[in-house]
């Protein structure tokens, strides 16, 4: 795909993930907005892709801010244009065990997880349908699939962030709007450091590179790595008993 034309809202991007698909859409020769918190942080990145002959803005928001972020798009578009693809990809992590389960700590994270992409998709979708093109992309995981020891929260928010995606799929289709959810498995990052029991552990640059083609391709939903996706989706077809036998010795932790 050519991306020298192309302008690209990226959320969470001032580290892990989000600053990946930063780097490397610049890279590629896009026009990069990255929306996250820390301003001095999405400063650094724009500094590192202009310095490699890239062109992108820093657009301090949080995400759970819906006026916030539809500034952050309305800035990025008087800088480069349109803009041509959303990657929700702001998240966060969290370990909830019910014996010690916390209302508001499951609500903040909801919160981020959930509404915070539905205002970046609100903040984005309605110029993407009146010119009859773009697309939106959420990066969901693996964890959507089936509740796993201790992530009740986690899980829950983003099995959301796929039902979401899914019902927005069929509801823009024949708009020229395209939707991908993307489920990866564990890759480096900052989110993931210092956990243990992580398979098929991925390094960040080649998840990035996956994760672009994926989104190329304009496919409707990509998860990966194949052979942690292939367990997990065979773990939906256990009866419940089973299931809850093998995840109850922790052999999938997210």
């Amino acid at each position: 795909m050519e991306w020298s034309e192309k302008v690209v809202l990226i959320t969470g991007a001032s580290s892990g993930i989000g600053r990946g698909f930063a780097v490397e859409f610049a890279r590629r020769g896009a026009a990069v907005g990255l929306l996250a918190r820390r301003a001095d942080a999405l400063a650094e990145v724009v500094e590192e892709i202009e310095a490699a002959g890239g062109r992108a803005i820093a657009l301090p928001a949080d995400v759970t801010d819906a006026d916030a972020v539809r500034f952050a798009a309305c800035a990025l578009r008087q800088k480069f244009g349109y803009i041509d693809l959303l990657i929700a990809n702001a998240g966060v992590g969290g370990t909830t065990y019910a014996a010690d389960l916390c209302e508001k700590e499951v609500a903040e994270l909801i919160k981020v997880n959930v509404i915070g992409v539905v205002n970046s998709v609100t903040a984005v979708i309605p110029h993407m349908i009146e010119r009859g093109t773009g697309q939106l992309v959420a990066i969901s995981s693996l964890a959507a699939y089936r509740g796993l020891p201790k992530s009740a929260a986690y899980c829950a928010s983003k099995a959301g962030v796929s039902a979401l995606f899914e019902s927005l799929r069929i509801d823009l289709m024949g708009t020229g709007v395209a939707v991908t959810i993307i489920h990866p498995g564990f890759i480096k990052t900052p989110l993931t450091a210092g956990r243990s029991h992580m398979p098929y552990l991925m390094e960040l640059d080649g998840a990035v590179k996956k994760m672009v083609h994926a989104i190329e391709k304009r496919k409707k939903s990509y998860s990966f790595p194949w052979q942690l996706a292939n367990i997990v989706r065979a773990c939906m077809l256990l009866p419940i008993p089973l299931y809850d036998w093998i995840a109850a010795r922790n052999s999938f932790r997210e």
